[in-house]
């Protein structure tokens, strides 16, 4: 049998479907696939655990570790393995995608060796699977539900309510970011957008903590986001979008402080702008090393750019070459015994994930757990980390 009329099963299917009827919607599809069971996994917020969606009917399974197995090894690499089943049969773990976006896996159980066309199958339904359950996700908390490991507070809620998705790539471009502590943030945030051939690219670090601190700064947040987006949507250039968000910044809240770097990336040239708003400075890796620390700051912090007038750094990039943002939760995070983690150490760590071949979402989520794992797993402020890399060639990591 082929995919194609697993494929229209699910379609019909999903129109009215709740995220509670999908794993009894990939069990009655598996047949179609020469497959005994289909199980979907979704990876928890931290990317620690994938978690199966249980249902009535269906083959119970346990939760499985990110690190150090096989279906972890599928998401983090985003690739298929194959491995023997019982009775001479096979199991396929698929990552489930949105786009780029890594969601979990999908658990494929075969009474028998899969073929490569079986495979291919397996791969396209896990597709269809990825959009599925995003597009659920936009009607229901279940999904939301089944990726928590403990409660969220509010200005975490607020605030991840406003990121975009982890992940996105095009054919020249991937972006990953990631912030961390996950269930309870104190004003960090990310953004990116893609129009025509322009990346845009920012990073903001609002002050403020504890928990009216954290409020507040995540409304700051919030707010810098806001302005931000309305701008470039606006067409303004850099420099006007920089006055845009501090201008809205300052009407909100005279004496709120937010670090800022914004960046725009010309995917045919290579030609990357920014400005540096009192931030950490970027840095731009190239054939394994750290070839660029961009300067900073070039502006001054948010809301005081009228104070001084913000200049426009300007870096060619190369084919291959990757900018690493982050706030300074990342380099100032000390261990129990007070040392910091360091530039040095981050640049440390971005050359080994160059030298793995990591795709770009796997870099940046054993960074934020290497940096909790440095903290002994408790943060004193956000980190947060955007990697951009820019290619002459579509990347490869990112498909099943």
């Amino acid at each position: 049998m082929s995919s194609l009329e697993s494929v229209r099963q699910l379609l019909r299917q999903a129109h009215r479907a709740r995220p509670e009827d999908l794993p009894g919607m990939v069990m009655r599809a598996a047949p179609q696939l020469d497959a005994t069971a289909l199980i979907i996994y979704l990876v928890d917020l931290q990317q620690r655990q994938l978690t199966p969606l249980n249902a009535d009917g269906t083959p119970g399974r346990e939760p499985l570790a990110v690190d150090g197995t096989l279906p972890g090894r599928a998401y983090c690499m985003t690739t298929t393995i194959t491995t023997e089943g019982d009775d001479a049969g096979a199991r396929l773990w698929v990552p489930l995608l949105d786009g780029a976006e890594r969601l979990g896996v999908l658990e494929v159980v075969s009474a028998a060796p899969m073929s490569a066309q079986a495979v291919a199958d397996c791969k396209t339904v896990a597709s269809l699977l990825g959009e599925i359950i995003v597009t659920r996700s936009l009607y229901t908390d279940t999904i939301e539900r089944v990726r928590r490991r403990e409660p969220m507070r509010l200005p975490a809620e607020i605030l991840r309510a406003q990121l975009p998705p982890l992940t996105f790539a095009t054919e020249r471009l991937v972006v990953s970011g990631i912030l961390e502590p996950c269930y309870d943030v104190a004003g960090d945030a990310f953004d990116y957008a893609v129009n025509g051939d322009v990346a845009h690219l920012a990073l903001f670090d609002a002050a403020g903590h504890g928990s009216s601190g954290g409020t507040r700064a995540v409304m700051l947040a919030t707010q810098a986001l806001g302005a931000y987006r309305n701008a470039r949507r606006t067409g303004l250039d850099l420099i006007a979008t920089y006055h845009h968000i501090d201008d809205a910044v300052r009407a909100y809240d005279r004496a709120g402080m937010i670090t800022a770097v914004l960046a725009e990336l010309d995917q045919r040239t290579g030609m990357l702008r920014v400005i540096s708003a009192g931030h950490p400075s970027g840095i731009v890796l190239r054939a394994g090393k750290a070839v660029k620390i961009l300067p900073t700051p070039t502006a001054l912090p948010v809301p005081l750019g009228d104070l001084q007038t913000p200049v426009v750094v300007e870096e060619l990039l190369e084919p291959g070459d990757q900018l690493l943002l982050y706030t300074d939760g990342i380099t100032e995070a000390r261990s129990r015994d007070g040392q910091e983690f360091g530039v040095e150490r981050l640049i440390d760590f971005a050359v080994r994930a160059v030298a793995d071949q990591l795709p770009a979402p796997e870099t940046t989520r054993r960074l934020v757990h290497a940096i909790l794992a440095h903290q002994d797993e408790t943060l004193q402020d956000d980190a947060t980390v955007l990697l951009a890399e820019w290619r002459d060639t579509p990347p490869t990591q990112l498909q099943p």
